[in-house]
């Protein structure tokens, strides 16, 4: 029998048993200087189902695999993901044919009161040049406050055309 897999710990508020992530989205309209931005992380990610607003993904980075299942649009979403190895996420990686994204994430503190992150993600093959940033909260009323700086761009929180698993399926929307 495999080994148990961990569940990775996560920061975010719960209801009930499932937690659920706050978050907020923004397309930047050029990408930002990312020279400045330190370290980066490179991601693949594909999508093994999606089901109207239900996913479950692979996420494979230098640092880790993961598994994704998350549900709902919108500010707030459940979001359960659990630690997987390589090989099991490299099993997975051919059911996401037709369903996968390429980028560069970097993670950029905010200078705001409250520690936030924003997470730059830049695309590359079929979206490259798509620089999309999405910073998490740790409730609504918070993520309501949030003042973005300019250089965001376009907020596009909610709309479904701009999900990765969107993005993935169906490429770049247009403009918002």
């Amino acid at each position: 029998m495999p080994p148990a897999k961990t569940v990775k710990a996560s920061p975010r508020p719960h209801t009930g048993l499932v937690p659920i992530e706050v978050e907020r989205k923004f397309v930047a309209a050029q990408a930002p200087l990312i020279d400045q931005f330190g370290p980066a992380v490179s991601i693949r990610q594909g999508y093994v189902a999606v089901d109207g607003e239900v996913t479950v993904r692979v996420r494979i980075t230098g640092d880790g695999s993961w598994l994704t299942v998350k549900g709902g649009g919108g500010l707030a979403r459940t979001e359960v993901e659990v630690a997987i190895d390589a090989d099991d996420a490299e099993a997975l990686w051919p059911h996401t044919v037709g369903r996968r994204i390429g980028k560069t994430r970097h993670r950029i503190p905010l200078d705001t009161s409250r520690p936030l992150v924003a997470e730059v993600d830049v695309f590359d093959g079929d979206l490259a040049g798509l620089c999309l940033i999405e910073v998490e909260f740790d409730s609504v009323d918070a993520a309501e406050a949030f003042d973005p700086p300019a250089w965001f761009g376009s907020e596009v929180t909610g709309n479904p055309g701009w999900s990765n698993a969107a993005l993935a399926r169906h490429g770049r929307p247009p403009s918002p």
